[in-house]
């Protein structure tokens, strides 16, 4: 795999650093061989208490991008978590593909744990009351939740307003 693109916010990636996350990331092509490029992003927060190293990477592949965050004491530890988890969904995704041609599945070690594919269990139904984007975060941390969907009383549009891990607010809203 080729890294095209290598990214430090708030953190200088030096050689050593940059040398492990890419022989990290050379072990996904033993789970899925048709990775075209990954983009990581490496930052540094200090304001997060116990774990102020996060790892972003996304990689492209054919018909798809896989992608997934972690955070860690440091960055060494935040790739090896990130690299776990890009393992997890690179299979789930070859195995997606394989079953979308009707292939048989492939022979799993006998070690690896078999992982279930997500289901959905539960269907809601909610009412899309205007508000402002204020008022959908009183009424997200009133719910005890993390995210909320609402309709923008300033834009008209259905939108999403959610919980960062930094502890502030994020708004999802469709483009136009």
């Amino acid at each position: 795999m080729n890294i095209y693109q290598l990214i430090g916010r708030n953190i200088e990636i030096s050689d050593a650093m940059r040398s492990y996350a890419e022989d990290k990331l050379e072990r996904l092509d033993r789970f899925f061989d048709q990775i075209v490029d990954a983009r990581v992003v490496m930052s540094y927060d200090e304001r997060i208490g116990g774990e102020p190293a996060k790892v972003e990477v996304q990689i492209n592949v054919p018909n798809g991008i896989v992608r997934a965050e972690e955070r860690g004491a440091d960055s060494y530890a935040a790739v090896d978590l990130v690299v776990d988890k890009l393992e997890r969904q690179l299979k789930r995704f070859k195995q997606r593909l394989r079953d979308k041609r009707g292939e048989a599945p492939a022979p799993v070690a006998e070690e690896e744990p078999a992982e279930r594919e997500p289901t959905l269990v539960r269907t809601k139904r909610h009412v899309l009351r205007p508000m402002s984007a204020e008022d959908a975060a009183i009424e997200m941390e009133s719910l005890g939740h993390n995210f909320y969907l609402f309709r923008n009383v300033d834009t008209d549009l259905i939108s999403v307003i959610y919980l960062r891990h930094d502890g502030d607010y994020g708004l999802i809203e469709p483009a136009r």
